[in-house]
């Protein structure tokens, strides 16, 4: 039987430390503070506790993860526009708020819309950048598309090439064999005449007696 170590993860103890660093990620904190508070919990060291998210649990959560880093982006996004919202709604509530007189109320009046001029000049501004980024972006995006569109019809070019110099470096190397064969067959038939040449021929006279002829 295998003994189990006094200091080994259980899964319980597992399922604390991904249950509370996922809802750190989630709403903004930080793995430390996480680390910190599950180390408080199952009386770990922050250190063992990171060791442990690292190198086992986070392996198991890769999704998880993910989706709480979406709620993270999604739940800074509605802050913002919170404050956005109460930010108008502070600008709307000065504009409508009653006055001594009617020079001061007129005052605050003027002040309001103006406030309120200058953040949506604000606004348009911030849009404005944001449109001209897009459009440099895009920009850039088509000659890339254009630049990877040139290297694919280069590259079908050169393997087009490739693909005929193979083809003729094969047509070459057949005819050079055909040379070289026709050169060795020509080199045969002349040493066979050469040898035929050679041999002494003879002749038959009129006694019956044969007799070379030069």
């Amino acid at each position: 039987m295998t003994a189990v170590r006094q200091d080994a993860w259980s899964p319980e103890d597992d399922l604390i430390l991904a249950e509370v660093t996922l809802r750190h990620i989630r709403e903004g904190g930080t793995q430390l503070g996480a680390f910190e508070e599950v180390g408080e919990r199952i009386s770990r060291t922050p250190a063992a506790c990171g060791f442990r998210w690292n190198s086992c649990v986070r392996k198991r959560y890769e999704e998880a993860i993910q989706l709480a880093k979406q709620q993270r982006q999604k739940r800074n996004y509605l802050k913002k526009q919170t404050a956005v919202a109460s930010h108008v709604s502070a600008v709307a509530e000065h504009d409508v708020r009653p006055s001594r007189t009617e020079d001061s109320a007129f005052g605050e009046d003027t002040i309001a819309i103006e406030a309120v001029i200058r953040y949506l000049k604000q606004w348009k501004s911030t849009y404005s950048d944001l449109q001209r980024q897009i459009s440099r972006l895009e920009k850039e995006l088509k000659l890339r598309d254009d630049e990877l569109s040139g290297l694919r019809e280069l590259n079908h070019k050169l393997s087009s090439d490739a693909n005929h110099a193979q083809l003729d470096y094969q047509s070459v190397n057949d005819d050079y064999k055909m040379l070289i064969q026709i050169m060795d067959r020509a080199r045969r038939m002349t040493v066979l005449n050469e040898e035929e040449e050679a041999r002494p021929r003879f002749k038959m006279d009129a006694s019956g007696n044969l007799e070379r002829i030069e």
